[in-house]
């Protein structure tokens, strides 16, 4: 592991917990691609990155990246487990706040550019199912709203003969 792949992650965390969409300027390469379980297709360049990411920022203002581990790197490719930390006070593609805190545990899987200084592909990792629940878009595994939803759905869970 280099100190330049150390600063690199570092500065990711930064930019997400930054709230200044500029930050993936320096960040990424000019023809950055990104995904994570939110967008719908991937995004290309830094600047969608950092509407991107205001979008999130709308929906949960006090989101913070933080590491869970250290980085993990192999050449031109780069592992950042981290944490994601806020509490959804805002909408988020039509869905009303929740006023929910979600903790969101991810991997950013990264590719460099050629000269191994800038990010050239992203992609973030998460249980999207579980970050649903956790905000009460979807019910929790094994309660009443849950097999009344699966009932509806005529998976019949409700037992008996």
């Amino acid at each position: 592991m280099s100190a330049a792949h150390v600063a690199l992650a570092e500065r990711w965390h930064a930019a997400w917990s930054g709230r200044d969409p500029r930050a993936f300027l320096e960040l990424g390469a000019p023809d950055l691609h990104y995904e994570d379980p939110l967008t719908s297709q991937p995004l290309f360049g830094t600047a969608a990155l950092g509407q991107h990411a205001e979008r999130l920022w709308s929906a949960f203002p006090d989101v913070t990246m933080e590491p869970t581990g250290a980085p993990l790197a192999s050449g031109t490719w780069l592992a950042l487990p981290v944490r994601l930390r806020g509490r959804n006070t805002g909408s988020l593609d039509g869905l009303p706040a929740s006023h929910r805190e979600i903790v969101l545990h991810a991997v950013c899987w990264c590719e460099l550019d050629l000269s191994g200084e800038r990010l050239w592909r992203v992609r973030a990792y998460y249980d999207a199912h579980a970050a649903a629940v956790e905000l009460g878009l979807l019910p929790r595994p094994g309660s009443w709203r849950r097999r009344a939803v699966l009932a509806l759905q005529g998976y019949g869970v409700w037992g008996g003969g």
